[in-house]
């Protein structure tokens, strides 16, 4: 695309609405506002409606008689014309656009009362398994996994070296799972009517 200079003819001959000027006028900056509002990636109908709204105030602003006075900068000023059309309406459409109806689904806020039951009655199946366990077993995986300790410090706890720490937190871990995996889901009915722990 080559630029065009602008002169005080040119614009006389727009304002007084020459079909040949006018033509140029519509081929040149519709060329330069296309690739300027496509790269907003907006609409077709609203490029083209910002287009022909950018073109009608310009040449508005010419007929008034003074509007530019300086041609040489006429394509700045449609630019900066484009720009406030283009500002214009994107607040116009936020201001009336309808919602998408998925707007309107909210999400519940409230606590799904099933999954905390649910959570509930995991967690006194884990006390109940952890009190069937034997003593270390129960006390190493309550340090490890409910108190958060370091191993380090749990090892010194217990009198192990880390290597064999290993070892024993393994086999905690299956007989705790043997035990999990063997009672079953949490019952329904053992929510809160069940023995105080």
């Amino acid at each position: 695309m080559e630029f065009f200079t602008f002169d005080k003819s040119y614009l006389e001959r727009l304002q007084e609405g020459e079909p040949a000027t006018e033509r140029h006028f519509v081929a040149y900056f519709g060329e330069i506002l296309n690739l300027m509002l496509r790269a907003r990636f907006l609409a077709p109908e609203r490029i083209e409606d910002v287009r022909q709204e950018t073109f009608k105030r310009v040449i508005a602003v010419l007929r008034k008689g003074g509007g530019v006075r300086q041609p040489e900068r006429f394509g700045a000023f449609v630019n900066s014309v484009c720009k406030n059309v283009l500002r214009e309406s994107l607040r116009e459409t936020g201001r009336t656009q309808a919602l998408d109806p998925s707007h309107l689904d909210i999400p519940d806020r409230l606590v799904n009362l099933e999954q905390a039951l649910i959570s509930q009655q995991t967690t006194e199946k884990v006390r109940a398994i952890l009190d069937e366990m034997n003593q270390r077993d129960r006390d190493l995986l309550r340090a490890l996994f409910l108190e958060e300790k370091d191993k380090d410090q749990i090892c010194l706890e217990f009198g192990v070296q880390r290597q064999y720490l290993r070892v024993l937190l393994h086999r905690a871990k299956l007989r705790f799972r043997d035990t999990f995996l063997t009672a079953g889901p949490p019952s329904q009915g053992a929510s809160s009517g069940g023995e105080p722990q």
